[in-house]
């Protein structure tokens, strides 16, 4: 813990080894990371940016420019100069916010170059500890009989979208109940005054460990390592697998060469045992996806996003 909360206040990932003698990188690199700092977004890029910064031999300085669920600062990635030499992290939001909002700054498509997926990071349904269920079944039951309310950390986000998903396959009226932050809805989670939630498992870990919520499920196609206990929504009886995910993307129109570079970079560092590690403990899962078969992944997450969005009726903030 003490190594994390170290990694999480540097203010670069790490210090560049000795440059190769090349034209590229000619400098440090930056890391824009539209989410807030502490979150699975910006652990992620921490983690996989050390090996790239020691591999590129410069270092790679992340930027928290958060706000407007992610489209500040994706707008400002879509305005870097296209020398490869500025980074984004992104995920779910690059692909649902054009449902979301009436107008964005940028284009993802036009304006953008999947890189590498980095790792799917998927959510837990955790309830109120003294909730008188033991399993997704018998919640499901349970709000049968009474009104349920679920929470999330605003609309649009991944957290709300796998509570909408759950809602329309088990068929439930659910209620949705939107927080600005984690630790707000996990208080009133806690305390009852929410019913449920499908939270992050960064977040809801020590809760779900220290016995103040209870965890049902794992939204993910298969269990996650860090809570191998707990089973997938799929084992519960729905065909539901609802994630997010996360990688990195450089403005469009950086020269061919210098794709190639980063992406071989990005991959080999999440395939990097040490760093595949650290991810898995966290409660995700790492994936080293290069950048064509990423781009085709996240055209068919734009689809199946867009028809839950419309389904479930959702808007933004």
């Amino acid at each position: 813990m003490p190594q994390r909360r170290a990694l999480l206040a540097a203010p670069f990932l790490a210090v560049a080894a000795p440059a190769r003698a090349q034209s590229f990188p000619e400098r440090g690199l930056r890391m824009i990371i539209p989410f807030p700092p502490g979150g699975a977004a910006d652990f992620l890029g921490r983690v996989a940016g050390e090996p790239m910064a020691r591999a590129l031999g410069q270092p790679v300085v992340v930027e928290n420019r958060t706000g407007a669920g992610g489209n500040i600062g994706t707008a400002v990635a879509a305005q870097a100069e296209r020398d490869g030499h500025t980074l984004l992290l992104n995920g779910v939001p690059i692909a649902v916010n054009r449902y979301l909002f009436a107008t964005l700054p940028f284009d993802a498509e036009r304006d953008f170059t999947p890189l590498a997926m980095l790792a799917i990071v998927p959510n837990i349904m955790v309830v109120p500890n003294d909730m008188p269920v033991a399993s997704v079944a018998e919640f499901i039951a349970l709000a049968r009989t009474r009104p349920m309310t679920y929470a999330s950390i605003g609309n649009g986000t991944s957290l709300h979208l796998a509570g909408a998903q759950f809602a329309i396959a088990s068929g439930l009226e659910l209620t949705h109940v939107p927080y600005r932050e984690t630790g707000a809805a996990n208080t009133d989670l806690m305390a009852g005054r929410v019913d449920v939630m499908f939270q992050t498992i960064s977040a809801a870990a020590g809760l779900v460990r220290g016995g103040r919520m209870k965890a049902l499920a794992v939204t993910s196609a298969e269990r996650v390592p860090a809570f191998a206990e707990v089973p997938t929504l799929r084992e519960a009886g729905l065909d539901l697998v609802s994630v997010g995910w996360f990688g990195l993307f450089l403005a469009r129109g950086v020269p061919a060469a210098r794709v190639v570079r980063l992406e071989a970079e990005a991959l080999a560092a999440i395939r990097d045992p040490a760093v595949a590690a650290r991810i898995e403990a966290s409660g995700s899962l790492p994936r080293a996806m290069p950048g064509a078969e990423f781009a085709t992944f996240i055209a068919e997450e734009t689809q199946r996003l867009g028809a839950l969005v419309r389904a479930a009726g959702i808007r933004a903030d």
